[in-house]
């Protein structure tokens, strides 16, 4: 499906990887995966034109993702298959569905360009923090302030990012450049080794950058804050979980859905977003939660498309 150039779309930087999980069961399956590029594949299968910026290189595992991505409809930005190699998140699933992971990731690409019909980026993960290409990242969002809402999910990846200290000097940057933070609990409780609640570091949060911070915790629901006072609370619908990969990006996708149906993306809507009001907030959140429902009762990350929805 092509799109037209001047048709506003969203832009997606970080990483692209393979999954490859290991069942209870034994077996060994491979999935494409990496939360930037989870984002794009939810936000693309709710039919909005998304670009994606990110790394892989020309070996299989980079044309299976290649394929992947074309196949989801998504455009790939120029410099985005020049890694040395591709990287893979090798994932281990427990009985509850949980998922713990050891990496091989590379992350370094050319810069980022943005153009005026970008009317949203969002990044988030290591690749957001990680250098050489974090550089590029942080380079990108501010460009991209002058025409775009700014999404960040931290996504702590602790293997990757150091100690909470040192990734959280990192985060807190990009935390002041965004109008919109999703984060998990568990996120939360890393940066703070668990001292702070994470309504604290939310409200804190919003004294200095976002509009919107909204609090996932898994089968516990989910809590978003605005600056200027709304607060809600949504519960997890009750699912069979077959397993969580993908669940926060999937969330992450049908926030940013909501929030173009909306009509709050852009800069020109910045004091909107931060207006928004408790209905629109929590229908918007109440959707995210469902959509992140059924990614949960399928294997590897596999959010639904609009038609699933309707």
């Amino acid at each position: 499906m092509s799109q037209q150039p001047t048709q506003p779309h969203a832009l997606i930087i970080g990483e692209s990887l393979i999954d490859i999980i290991d069942t209870e069961t034994g077996h060994t399956k491979e999935h494409p995966g990496g939360s930037p590029m989870n984002v794009a594949v939810g936000l693309a299968r709710l039919a909005r034109p998304v670009h994606l910026a990110t790394s892989y290189a020309l070996d299989p595992r980079g044309k299976q993702l290649h394929t992947h991505l074309t196949d989801e409809h998504i455009t790939i930005t120029p410099g985005s298959n020049t890694a040395a190699r591709t990287s893979t998140a090798h994932a281990t699933i427990d009985a509850t569905g949980s998922a713990t992971y050891q990496f091989d990731v590379h992350w370094d690409r050319p810069p980022i360009n943005i153009t005026n019909n970008t009317c949203i980026v969002h990044a988030g993960s290591f690749s957001a923090i990680t250098e050489p290409g974090a550089t590029h990242v942080r380079e990108a969002i501010a460009v991209a302030r002058a025409t775009a809402t700014i999404t960040y999910d931290p996504n702590a990846r602790p293997s990757l990012m150091g100690t909470p200290r040192h990734a959280y000097t990192h985060m807190e940057r990009l935390i002041g450049m965004a109008d919109i933070v999703k984060v998990s609990d568990e996120d939360i409780h890393w940066i703070t080794d668990g001292t702070i609640n994470p309504l604290t570091v939310a409200e804190n949060w919003l004294r200095h950058g976002p509009s919107l911070v909204v609090i996932t915790r898994g089968a516990k629901g989910a809590d978003a804050l605005t600056r200027n006072g709304v607060a809600i609370t949504v519960e997890t619908p009750t699912v069979n979980v077959v397993d969580t990969v993908g669940a926060g990006d999937s969330f992450m996708a049908a926030l940013i859905d909501g929030l173009w149906t909306a009509g709050l993306l852009g800069a020109d809507h910045r004091n909107d977003l931060a207006d928004i009001d408790h209905t629109t907030l929590t229908n918007i959140i109440r959707r995210c939660s469902h959509i992140s429902g059924i990614t949960i009762t399928r294997a590897g990350a596999n959010p639904p498309t609009l038609e699933e929805l309707t």
